[in-house]
């Protein structure tokens, strides 16, 4: 069964990247990068900073980063337990493939989806009532775990687990936010 997955995630990976057209490589390849994302980042900042009084902001500012740096560290652990290749590093593959990218570490599960869907979670649970229009926002995620697989340097389950283990990681901080942090946050100071 465990066999049987693994050469459906080996077989889709290899015709999902097959897929790819050079005119687009620059494209996804600058969607697959962290630092094209910094705007929204700063957006997100910005709308946490105008929607909630400051004390509130700063409080879901912290959650945010400590979620970050909770994916980071399982997403790091993860990856050094399980050691898989990356396709990129995969000898039996990387010559059928497109490569446009050439991490050297392990690749499950995505860090990028991990990340991406933990934060656009946990802010849109902390805007979906005051700015309506906050679930446009997923495309972000979407677009760059589609890019791993696009870019060669990602199996589709290593970006679905990474996804799914982002998504719950955000409601959990967000459950945690209004359990330890939130009463402690709406103060009548500034």
């Amino acid at each position: 069964m465990f066999e049987k997955l693994l050469e459906w995630d080996r077989d889709t990976f290899i015709y999902l990247n097959g897929l790819g057209i050079e005119e687009y490589d620059s494209f996804w390849s600058i969607i697959t990068s962290i630092s094209t994302w910094i705007p929204l980042f700063l957006f997100f900042l910005v709308l946490l900073l105008l929607k909630f009084p400051r004390r509130e902001a700063l409080y879901k500012l912290m959650t945010i980063f400590g979620l970050v740096f909770f994916i980071l560290v399982i997403t790091h652990l993860t990856k050094i337990g399980v050691e898989r290749l990356r396709p990129n590093n995969t000898e039996e593959i990387n010559s059928l493939i497109r490569i446009l990218k050439r991490p050297t570490d392990y690749s499950f599960f995505s860090g990028h989806a991990a990340s991406s869907f933990s934060i656009m979670v946990l802010v849109f649970l902390f805007l979906r009532k005051i700015v309506k229009w906050i679930g446009v926002f997923f495309i972000w995620p979407l677009l760059f775990t589609m890019s791993r697989i696009y870019v060669g340097v990602h199996y589709p389950i290593d970006v679905i687990v990474g996804a799914l283990v982002g998504v719950l990681s955000g409601i959990l901080f967000y459950n945690l936010y209004n359990s330890f942090i939130a009463p402690y946050s709406k103060s009548s100071h500034p």
